[in-house]
């Protein structure tokens, strides 16, 4: 069981480990200013109260209401205005891998949630938000030092809005991967009632540190093994050695590269993995030179110099996710003057779906919003991460293709696995939120009973009850020919 070095006593299984940076925090990150600034200078017994004061305003109890209205926009017209500036001939696979189940949808209607969430009550404190907060956007990954943490690790979407918006699509998240793996809505229930408790008690107990503390503090993987069954630990613990014995790099080196046409190349696997024909051109080495040039800008010099060890080989598009499917999204392949690998993925960045509805984000450069929104909200970011705009004006955040991540497979989930992931989340988010939010204040509006929890497991409900029939809506579109899907394997 993980120790806790808060002020606290641990109010659940998972409890905040304090280890020291993997690296010193970068200068360029915003001030916590989503409460306001000012709020800050306030003490925590201060705060704490202002937060509770807004229960009068904003009852706990209204946090499980979720009513489709009837001025609610077709979920799939906005589905259809994010497919604007995709790659045409990949929309098809992002609805494909939508179409799969109901929780698969919602994996890739966070545009369509974020309008849904702006409907539903708020308190108006802010943080610095995911945006896109669903169970499968949690897992492991390797620190900069090689040691496996437990962590957010998307943030596409991230951008200061209301903290509830997170906490609501990760507990509606709990009820559909439940329901995926066949089980009750009353365990489906628990699962996001445990989620949002555990939000709750570990951002108390976020509340009472020192902000220092809150930094530093993280989940290793040890520390969630620790929350297993026995039976599942030895399978995991060797999972994760496995995974942290080599980088990403050099685990998909075999996988996707060898030797093509007499020189070393990216395999094409269309349509998931291609050269699109400005790869082909005489002059797209110079495109590539000006985007590593460019991208090299926004790192620190002694991890400039690091980028600086390897060379350039080849660039190619890779299909990945469910809602980033059709956004330019290139994989990377350098090598050092050793032949050591290293996989770059150079990821399209747009506006976050938040935006429309909690404001455009400070940064012009979408890729700097979602690398500084990372920093902040993880407790350490990948080595390479960075960004830049490429030539066409497109704008691109940068980081490793793969290093040392561990996705939790659902598929093999039972109630008592489904809990323990619930709360290991909770936690994690919780202390995302403390790090760039106050955590006093809404620490403060929750308070000690379990009436927000209990909120969000009826509000769980009703979403996920919510992306089954927008699921069927899609489904019913594409058996009339209105939207073209197609199912990769």
């Amino acid at each position: 069981m993980p120790k806790s070095s808060g002020r606290t006593a641990p109010p659940a299984p998972l409890s905040p480990k304090h280890h020291p940076p993997d690296h010193a925090a970068e200068a360029d990150v915003p001030p916590p200013a989503r409460s306001g600034a000012a709020a800050h200078a306030l003490s925590i017994e201060e705060r704490t109260a202002a937060g509770k004061a807004l229960r009068d305003r904003v009852p706990r109890v209204d946090q499980a209401a979720w009513e489709a209205g009837r001025d609610r926009p077709d979920p799939l017209d906005i589905l259809r205005a994010a497919d604007a500036d995709r790659l045409p001939d990949l929309v098809p696979i992002r609805y494909g891998r939508m179409l799969q189940s109901p929780f698969a949808f919602y994996r890739g209607s966070a545009g369509l949630m974020a309008a849904d969430l702006a409907r539903t009550p708020a308190t108006g404190i802010r943080v610095q938000a995911c945006g896109d907060c669903h169970m499968m956007n949690f897992g492991g990954f390797a620190t900069p030092e090689r040691n496996i943490i437990f962590d957010i690790n998307d943030f596409d979407e991230t951008l200061p809005a209301p903290w509830e918006w997170d906490v609501k699509r990760l507990a509606a998240s709990f009820v559909l991967a439940a329901r995926s793996i066949g089980l009750s809505d009353a365990k489906a229930r628990a699962a996001a009632l445990a989620t949002a408790r555990s939000y709750r008690k570990h951002l108390a107990d976020f509340a009472a540190m020192h902000p220092l503390e809150v930094w530093y503090a993280r989940l290793t993987a040890e520390d969630v093994i620790a929350t297993l069954p026995k039976t599942r630990q030895p399978v995991v613990r060797a999972r994760v050695a496995k995974a942290a014995q080599r980088s990403g790099s050099e685990l998909d080196f075999p996988r996707l590269a060898g030797m093509v046409g007499g020189r070393l190349s990216i395999r094409d696997t269309p349509p998931l993995i291609f050269h699109p024909e400005v790869a082909r051109d005489p002059g797209f080495h110079e495109i590539t030179d000006h985007a590593l040039s460019t991208y090299g800008e926004s790192l620190s010099e002694e991890r400039r110099v690091l980028l600086g060890q390897y060379h350039y080989v080849d660039a190619a598009i890779k299909v990945v996710g469910v809602g980033s499917v059709g956004r330019r999204c290139w994989i990377v392949l350098m090598m050092s003057a050793s032949n050591d690998p290293l996989f770059l993925q150079f990821k399209e960045a747009v506006e976050s779906v938040l935006e429309p509805y909690a404001g455009k984000s400070v940064y012009p450069q979408h890729g700097q919003r979602v690398v500084i929104g990372q920093r902040l909200m993880q407790p350490a970011s990948d080595l390479f991460l960075g960004w830049f705009i490429a030539t066409t004006g497109k704008h691109f955040y940068v980081r490793q293709l793969r290093d040392a991540k561990i996705k939790p497979l659902v598929e093999t989930f039972d109630e008592e696995m489904l809990l323990i992931y619930a709360r290991a989340c909770g936690w994690a988010l919780a202390r995302a939120h403390a790090r760039g939010g106050d955590a006093a204040m809404i620490s403060g509006y929750l308070g000690n009973s379990d009436q927000f929890d209990e909120a969000l497991g009826n509000f769980g409900l009703s979403y996920a009850d919510q992306a089954e029939r927008d699921h069927a809506a899609l489904q019913s579109a594409v058996q009339q020919g209105t939207i073209d899907a197609y199912v990769d394997a």
